[in-house]
């Protein structure tokens, strides 16, 4: 454990900027979450997002700038003990053995990929999986292997494996990729059910696509081309505004009963349909 102050923020990138191949990819972004607040780091592909959760998870240094996780500053640390308060789930996570879903909760207490050599759970490390477990909905499944599970058991397992290391900060990378919608909305609210299980447990989800946002979302970084867009209270930056800055084409977003959705503006889509029209008449 660090041992940070209570009230020492969990996260605070202060005017990061980051420089590979002497091309710019973050330029002056800051960033603070406290402990408890959930955020939504969204921007179009290449924006820089992942460079950004680098840096959350003490994977990265910036070319300038500060970056402080749970109270240490990277570069004056010990990276792989903080990397152990830093629960990551990755949905192209590289696992090829049959790991029953018990034994992959498992493997977020060694930080290994597969069972750590020579090494046990302990009775009390194997009821804290089996809660995790049960908890997210898997308990039908603790015994069946990776290989057969659904893209939604595993992301669900793979937010109790982030868990039960009992991190203060849990990132997730574009979680719902490659879900169905029903796998999709049911990992969105494994992932709602967080807020009441884990309430100081701060988290940070990087999407492209507004409706893989949960409704327990508070916050929102939203960047482009490197640059911080709009950051802060969700429902002030997920607006049509800026989702249309940062994508540089005029989209519509739609909030209701806590979720986000985006389309097109209707004008835009006229004129394309008007545009359209006219090239099949000149055809």
């Amino acid at each position: 454990m660090t041992g940070a102050a209570p009230d020492v923020p969990v996260l605070r990138l202060d005017e990061v900027v980051f420089v590979r191949d002497g091309r710019t990819i973050l330029d002056r972004v800051s960033l603070t979450v406290e402990a408890g607040e959930h955020w939504a780091l969204l921007g179009p592909n290449g924006a820089g997002k992942s460079t950004i959760l680098g840096f959350c998870g003490a994977l990265a240094h910036p070319t300038s700038g500060s970056v402080e996780v749970l109270g240490g500053r990277l570069g004056r640390v010990e990276l792989q003990a903080l990397r152990r308060e830093i629960g990551h789930v990755n949905p192209r996570h590289p696992l090829r053995s049959p790991l029953t879903v018990r034994e992959v909760v498992l493997t977020g207490l060694t930080g290994t990929i597969e069972t750590a050599m020579r090494w046990e759970p302990a009775a009390d490390e194997i009821a804290r999986a089996d809660e995790l477990i049960d908890a997210l909905g898997l308990g039908g499944a603790s015994a069946s292997v990776w290989p057969t599970l659904s893209q939604g058991e595993r992301g669900r397992t793979l937010i109790a494996r982030a868990l039960i290391s009992e991190p203060r900060l849990l990132l997730l990378d574009e979680p719902s990729t490659g879900l169905d919608v029903a796998a999709r909305e049911q990992l969105l609210e494994t992932i709602d059910l967080l807020e009441q299980t884990h309430p100081e447990v701060a988290s940070i989800l990087v999407t492209h696509h507004l409706e893989e946002l949960p409704s327990s979302t508070t916050h929102a970084l939203l960047i482009a081309h490197g640059r911080v867009v709009a950051s802060g209270d969700a429902r002030e930056v997920i607006t049509g505004e800026h989702v249309t800055a940062a994508f540089e084409h005029p989209i519509d977003v739609e909030y209701r009963d806590g979720r986000w959705g985006a389309r097109a503006r209707r004008s835009a889509r006229r004129a394309r349909a008007s545009s359209a029209a006219g090239l099949a008449a000149i055809g």
